[in-house]
Parts: C-alpha cells; structure tokens; sequence
C-alpha cells in the first residue's frame, strides 16, 4: 500500500538554505495554488536554481532592480517575472534575505484541479503537457505579475502554499545545464529533475535571438 503524500506545509526554515540545497528538495513537493476556481495541485518535477549575483544566469547578477526586488528579500516568497512580451515564470526565494537566489519552477504534474487548469491551457494536448515547461506551469496556475511578492509561507488562505508531498528519492534526481541559459551561466549543471518523468520539459541550449536586418 503506497503511503498518501504528506499535506504538512513546508515553513520558512525550508527557503532558508542554499539555494541547490533547497531545489533538489523540492522534487515531489506538492504547490497548492488557490483561485477563485478552486485550489490546483502540483507536485514538482523539474526546477532551476539561480545563485544571485555571482550567478551570470541569475535576474539579481546586476543587481537589485524594480524587476528583481522581491528576489532580494525574505525566503519562502514568489517571485514572478515576464519574458518574451508573453509569458510569465514563477519562482520561489531562497537563502537568507538580501542573497537574491532563486529556484525556478520548470514542470510539474497537476494531481488536483486538472479541470481549472485545463481552463487556462486549452492548447495541452494531454494533461501530462499541462504545466510542462514554466510558461506552461505559470499559466495553468493562473500566475501573473500580480501574484509577484506573494508569500508561500503565510496564511493557509493565502495564494500558494508548499506541502511535504512525496519528496524525490536522491537517486531518482537527475542533474544538468539549465535550459535556454547563454555564456558562463549556460554550463552550470543547476537544472533538476525527477528521472523518466513525463511531466519534464525537453532540454534546450541557448540559442542567440537574430536582430532584424
């Protein structure tokens, strides 16, 4: 008999760490994503994480900006960007205040709330491509800039919340380059995933976008 996930919240002390520390952990966590709908569920299979500003990677590498503020903050709360004129991403903060690391969310597998999420994803082919890829994963959440600065640790009423779940087994963890990274930032081996998921996004090395001619 395979035991249910643990629903006990993860606390503050749990972003607290080092920010590789705490995105390897993160595999199987479940993300509970309140909306007016009803809750959606994710349990976690693919992440990034973005050492702050020694990480050429890293938002914060130049320093604290409008953008990046939130990243510079308390641990536990989420920081939301837009890319691309389209998309948004969504990230938990991590180590201690002032350090700016980061650990994206790449992939997930939606285990509640499918129907909600379907809502917002209806060019999924399946529901195993509903929050494949961080755009992807935004989206079907229903994350916008709006939820930028939201604390993952509050109230159990409040927007997002980060239980137990099923953590990964360490010999299930699978590490490389993160994806779509350009330069020095490219070879760090900071993305991680949950071996033979198929909830995980396909690898993509930079490519340099062409300037119209």
């Amino acid at each position: 008999m395979i035991a249910a996930p643990d629903r006990t919240p993860l606390s503050r002390d749990f972003f607290d760490r080092p920010v590789l520390d705490v995105a390897q952990d993160l595999l199987g966590r479940t993300l509970v994503r309140t909306t007016p709908d009803g809750p959606i569920e994710v349990r976690l299979t693919e992440v990034e994480a973005y050492d702050g500003p020694g990480d050429p990677g890293s938002h914060a590498y130049r320093g604290r900006t409008a953008r990046n503020e939130v990243m510079f903050g308390p641990p536990g709360h989420v920081y939301v960007y837009f890319t691309y004129g389209m998309w948004h991403c969504m990230n938990f903060v991590c180590g201690p205040e002032g350090s700016a690391s980061g650990v994206l969310l790449r992939a997930g597998e939606i285990t509640e709330g499918v129907e909600h999420a379907r809502k917002r994803r209806l060019s999924a082919r399946n529901d195993k491509e509903l929050a494949k890829g961080p755009a992807r994963l935004a989206t079907a959440l229903g994350v916008d800039r709006a939820l930028d600065g939201a604390d993952a640790c509050g109230p159990e009423d409040g927007p997002f919340r980060v239980l137990a779940g099923t953590p990964a087994p360490p010999d299930q963890v699978c590490s490389g380059p993160r994806t779509g990274v350009a330069g020095e930032g490219g070879v760090h081996p900071w993305r991680f995933w949950i071996a033979n998921d198929p909830t995980v996004s396909p690898y993509r090395a930079h490519t340099p976008r062409r300037r119209p001619t």
